[in-house]
């Protein structure tokens, strides 16, 4: 037990010290973007006025645009130790901001860049948007990259990604990296600030590889790396509840691969169709030396073939991720909360997760008692290590409540502290529908629970 806690303690040191470095790498970009603006006389140029400040802000603007094109390839290339310092959700929200702003300076670049020559050259804006397509080297590559961008951008809006299933739009989400490959070039060939600074060349090459390097070294070699070596075969599909089945999956020296109880991996399974296609599902089981385990609701995208799967199907896996593991832990009670198919991550905490007989609660939320996934897996770690488990069955009321029907006479602060009395002396992890995650915060936040001691990630797209 103290090996463990020495083991967590250092991870939660090296946690904190990713996430410094990585948000001081983010600031410190922009930071060197300004100053070499500033240095190659780029306050000086603005400060003249006409055209020739159109076109310095139109510098200033393609240059902090392309910085955050590449952020935004970075916070999604999967680096671990970025990953584990700020969880996946996070980085995903991130991703999307950045890639909004990305895209409007990159906007703003294109339109102060015609104005500025338009001016200075005395011709209109048709000519001129011509001109430098057809006439400087990597423009027309730039503009096929742009509207690449542009396409990704607008299936990126809310009301875009809900017309498409999440696997369709992540296959079309790729071609922003063709986007970005296309648009980026014409800053190394013709970008004022790349071909007449030493200083700028070194910076702008540094981050190029950085980023991509990141790319093919997380994304594409360390999953297939890990697949290989851990040689991982479904063993077993079973079901568990109307709708609800797990998978089991067998490996070599799986004790080796850095997974926790709380973590998720991106899961593909080589059957004939739909391999390309990765699955973000949660350990539900602790893993252990031989054998991971998912389980999965039979409604979700793509679950009926998943379903099919054969003993002795390869799988492969990129992962493990998520924070929702003990590394997040401060207190020694906790309360584990989840609803429906959330339920996966947090039974794998009840199991693995340190803690005295008293010390552990659950509350599972389902509509009907049938509905309980893994409940008799619940009971009898509930036995075996005295945790405590409450299961609130029945349909929702008619207020907005993460609650049953028949505790709709209390309020959700009420109810919470019915269950759970010292709730706000203990570490909460949350799983479940988003609606339902946000009534719990609410509650919590009622009930004086401290931000700090909440957990939960959400699977954002």
């Amino acid at each position: 037990m103290n090996r463990r806690r020495r083991d967590v303690r250092r991870e939660r040191a090296r946690t904190r010290w990713w996430a410094v470095l990585a948000a001081a790498g983010a600031a410190g970009g922009v930071a060197a973007i300004l100053a070499l603006w500033w240095h190659d006389g780029g306050l000086s140029a603005v400060a003249a006025g006409g055209a020739t400040a159109l076109t310095s802000l139109g510098r200033l603007t393609g240059l902090v645009a392309a910085d955050l094109l590449l952020l935004q390839i970075f916070l999604m290339a999967r680096v671990p130790w970025v990953e584990r310092a700020y969880g996946q959700d996070r980085l995903l929200r991130w991703h999307r901001y950045v890639g909004f702003g990305s895209f409007w300076l990159m906007l703003a670049h294109v339109g102060l860049t015609i104005l500025g020559y338009a001016a200075d050259g005395h011709v209109d804006l048709m000519t001129e948007s011509w001109d430098l397509t057809t006439s400087y080297p990597g423009m027309l590559l730039a503009v096929v990259g742009t509207a690449l961008l542009v396409g990704v951008v607008v299936l990126s809006v809310r009301a875009g990604r809900r017309r498409l299933r999440y696997e369709s739009w992540h296959l079309l989400h790729l071609y922003a990296y063709l986007g970005v490959g296309l648009a980026l070039p014409h800053q190394l060939w013709t970008g004022a600030d790349f071909v007449g600074s030493m200083p700028a060349r070194v910076y702008w090459w540094s981050l190029y590889l950085v980023c991509a390097g990141s790319v093919l070294l997380f994304r594409l070699a360390l999953p297939v790396w890990r697949s290989h070596r851990h040689r991982l075969r479904v063993c077993q599909v079973r079901w568990e509840a109307p709708g609800i089945f797990s998978v089991y999956v067998a490996g070599r020296d799986l004790h080796r691969l850095p997974a926790s109880a709380g973590q998720f991996f991106n899961w593909r399974f080589l059957t004939r169709t739909g391999w390309t296609r990765a699955h973000p599902y949660s350990l539900s089981a602790a893993p252990h030396r031989d054998l991971l385990r998912i389980t999965v609701r039979a409604g979700g995208d793509d679950a009926a073939r998943i379903a099919g799967v054969r003993p002795g199907t390869r799988v492969l896996v990129e992962g493990p991720y998520g924070r929702l593991t003990e590394v997040v832990r401060r207190r020694r009670r906790v309360l584990l909360l989840g609803a429906g198919i959330g339920i996966t991550p947090l039974r794998a905490l009840l199991e693995e997760l340190p803690y005295r007989p008293g010390e552990a609660a659950l509350a599972y939320r389902a509509s009907t008692p049938e509905d309980l996934a893994l409940h008799r897996e619940l009971d009898v770690i509930a036995r075996r290590r005295g945790a405590l488990v409450h299961y609130l069955t029945g349909p929702a009321p008619t207020r907005s409540s993460w609650l049953p029907a028949s505790l709709g006479h209390l309020s959700d602060r009420e109810a919470l502290l019915r269950l759970v009395p010292d709730v706000a002396e203990r570490d909460v992890y949350l799983c479940g529908p988003p609606s339902w995650m946000q009534a719990v915060q609410l509650t919590l936040r009622r009930a004086r629970v401290p931000a700090r001691q909440i957990h939960c990630e959400e699977f954002v797209w």
